[in-house]
């Protein structure tokens, strides 16, 4: 694997130096990484950039002179098969070209890994919890709550396949002001089911799946009049709101592909006495105090720009303090640390929860918020309009159900989350190459197509001691399968997944223009063509396993 010949290259140049050049000081810190172009070779290391104040030489006489100490090193290592040149070049780069050896033993670690290529002990099983979603059970999951729940669903796939352990959480929102206007919205839909001139007040949820749970009441507590819903009891009729909409929720996202290892509730966590222990916590440290009636929390000794009320003056509970009981649940079930997937609307909280996680004993870096852009949905060219309260919007269950699953988690993963999404429905649902989805799962299921038709032609993939692949389409598509460990753990420092989609179009594209140049199966010249079933197998493989994290199917035919 690549990642692992790059990181003992980088300890053996610095082993090489060390005696010679840096008796009397640290080796700089420096770079050896892939560089965009391949006249360049393919690692390059800035170590001479880096040591040029400490040895008060130019750079590249630094990397000239740099050059045979580590030449001399790869030498006495027993690499020197695996790397064809060291170069130094302006203005102090030092470039390393590999052997074909090194590069085909990408492909033997492949066959060797299989399923578990890519796979690392990055995590070290490092027990870590993901938020996600966590929408209020008001209503359907839009595309904005479609969006984080993919983002948050595939770095959970990439931590677990990198030694971490991640669990998805999602958080019921099932108390507040919210849940209260749902239970009056049910209602006042009831009593319009019931016969009632109704003016729906503009601040009630007025979609119509609202209308629906008002029927679904009706129908199972066998309410007939006016009377019959009024003694049925505001309470019950929120409990059966968020009851009912929240098998609605847990329905699209099994249908998405998202199952959550737990769903914590706000009314179990964060009650009053939850509440109350915390800040008894809070001001045992000195943190709270009382001004106007109302008690504060000191957010700004730890970086907030103001200080936060936490209770209000008539006792009331702000959204922080249940906020602080929930966080202090999360690491007290042993997390060593917490991401929160949150859309860009609470921007703004961010610092306070910082706060409120540092105030709790824990370092900064316990918590992480990523922050999701919104997505616009075009159908036909056009946007469609958004208004969660009015009901008009695009639901992600709209999207499943015109899409499909695969190309729905593909899309919704198409940009960097700091990066406002456009999900095309029309490009969505096209089987041409244009649809990146469609794209990379023909790249796979052609693959299996023509492995499978060797085979019938009792021609079998060659995975050991490869001689003959030595065209720059083959030799580019071996670096590129070589590449993927180092993408997903790329993808794990940044928690970022959008280059993982990146990388599986610029495998499926390596792929598609080495068979639209290269015959894979000719029976008049076997040995090469054995060579090249391995070749495009391994490129299969790493197709699958990256689909698989994305929560995308790897078909065998389309």
């Amino acid at each position: 694997m690549l990642i692992e010949f790059q990181k003992k290259l980088k300890d053996l140049i610095a082993g090489s130096l060390k005696e010679r050049f840096f008796a009397d000081a640290e080796v700089p810190d420096f770079d050896l990484e892939v560089p965009g172009s391949k006249e360049h070779g393919d690692f390059s290391a800035n170590i001479a950039l880096k040591s040029a104040k400490a040895l008060r030489k130019a750079p590249i006489r630094i990397a000239q002179e740099f050059c045979p100490m580590i030449e001399k090193a790869v030498r006495d290592s027993g690499i020197a098969t695996l790397i064809d040149a060291v170069e130094a070049v302006a203005p102090g780069f030092i470039n390393f070209r590999l052997s074909r050896e090194a590069v085909y033993h990408v492909l033997y670690d492949v066959f060797a890994q299989a399923d578990d290529y890519g796979r690392s002990t990055m995590g070290q099983g490092r027990k870590v919890q993901i938020e996600c979603v966590s929408a209020n059970p008001t209503g359907p999951l839009t595309i904005a709550h479609a969006r984080q729940a993919a983002v948050g669903d595939v770095l959970a796939n990439l931590l677990n396949f990198s030694g971490y352990d991640a669990r998805r959480e999602y958080y019921v929102n099932d108390g507040g002001n919210q849940i209260a206007i749902l239970g009056r919205s049910i209602v006042l839909r009831a009593r319009e089911i019931l016969g009632e001139k109704i003016d729906f007040p503009p601040e009630c949820y007025q979609g119509d799946y609202i209308r629906e749970v008002a029927k679904s009441f009706i129908k199972e507590r066998g309410i007939q009049d006016a009377a019959g819903l009024k003694s049925a009891g505001e309470q019950d009729v929120k409990d059966f709101g968020v009851r009912y909409l929240l098998q609605v929720i847990q329905n699209d996202l099994k249908d998405f592909g998202v199952q959550f290892d737990d769903w914590s509730y706000e009314s179990r966590i964060a009650t009053s006495k939850a509440v109350q222990a915390v800040l008894s916590e809070l001001k045992q440290k000195g943190l709270l105090y009382e001004k106007d009636g109302a008690v504060w929390f000191r957010s700004t000794d730890f970086g907030d720009d103001k200080d936060r009320v936490v209770q209000k003056s008539d006792g009331r509970y702000t959204y922080l303090a249940p906020d602080i009981a929930y966080h202090k649940d999360k690491y007290g079930r042993g997390f060593a640390k917490v991401y929160n997937i949150w859309g860009p609307d609470h921007h703004g909280y961010i610092p306070r929860i910082r706060a409120a996680v540092q105030a709790l004993g824990h370092d900064a870096d316990a918590l992480e918020i990523l922050i999701v852009q919104l997505a616009t949905v075009y159908r036909d060219g056009q946007p469609v309009s958004m208004s969660t309260r009015k009901g008009e919007f695009v639901s992600l269950r709209e999207v499943l159900d015109e899409v499909g699953t695969d190309a729905a988690r593909f899309f919704f993963l198409m940009r960097g989350i700091s990066a406002h999404l456009d999900f095309d429905l029309d490009l969505a649902k096209k089987e041409t190459a244009e649809n990146p989805v469609y794209y990379i799962q023909y790249a796979h299921a052609r693959i299996y197509s023509i492995v499978d038709k060797a085979k019938g032609q009792d021609l079998f993939q060659k995975t050991e001691g490869l001689t003959l692949l030595k065209e720059a389409e083959e030799i580019d598509l071996i670096k590129k399968v070589g590449a993927f460990q180092e993408v997903v753990e790329q993808r794990i420092r940044e928690m970022e997944p959008f280059g993982l989609v990146l990388y599986l179009q610029e495998l499926a594209t390596c792929f598609h223009r080495f068979y639209d140049r290269h015959r894979v199966v000719d029976i008049s010249h076997k040995d090469l063509s054995r060579e090249r079933l391995a070749l495009i197998e391994a490129v299969r493989i790493v197709l699958a396993n990256g689909l698989r994290l994305l929560g995308v199917s790897q078909p065998k035919k389309m």
